[in-house]
């Protein structure tokens, strides 16, 4: 993906209950979470390979908001996140990103249910595959979206960090 135009890039992380989170986001709003599977040299190659190096600073101050947030949601106080988002990818991963958004907390849907949602009725890998490269996990829920069978299926973060997301927000797990 080429190199966005040239944007400030605000990172920081905090601990949270499944780990440490890296975060980034522009003035546009959150880029990237990083959740604790993905190593932190590669949360900064994304951040790279999208925007010009000397544009990234580290600034806990201006993710704040989201820490707090993210805080709360994992206190469970928090059922939906009101944060401005700066989501870096495709068309088509852009409108699976926006419908994960209205899958409600506590809720999930399949992954066939996703792809008839934003209009590709049998693609099913391809709506898998965009939802597997969301930037912006938890706040972006693809954690809600689970095999038609009712099995957890994949999850980027690994399927525990999935399963305590899920029973966190009370969705029925098989």
């Amino acid at each position: 993906m080429p190199i966005e135009e040239i944007k400030k890039v605000y990172c920081t992380s905090f601990e949270s209950k499944i780990g440490l989170i890296y975060i980034a986001s522009t003035e546009k709003g959150v880029c990237k979470i990083s959740l604790p599977k993905e190593p932190k040299k590669e949360f900064f190659n994304w951040i790279k390979n999208h925007f010009a190096e000397d544009e990234v600073f580290e600034n806990k101050s201006r993710n704040q908001n989201v820490i707090d947030q993210l805080r709360k949601y994992f206190d469970e106080r928090l059922y939906k996140f009101d944060v401005e988002l700066d989501l870096i990818g495709s068309t088509f991963h852009q409108r699976v990103w926006k419908e994960l958004q209205n899958i409600k907390y506590g809720e999930t849907i399949s992954y066939k249910i996703l792809a008839r949602r934003v209009g590709v009725r049998f693609g099913y890998r391809a709506v898998g595959k965009a939802n597997g490269s969301n930037p912006i996990p938890i706040i972006v829920p693809c954690h809600r979206v689970i095999n038609h069978n009712g099995s957890l299926g994949g999850y980027s973060s690994g399927i525990k960090v999935k399963e305590f997301l899920l029973r966190l927000e009370g969705a029925i797990i098989i």
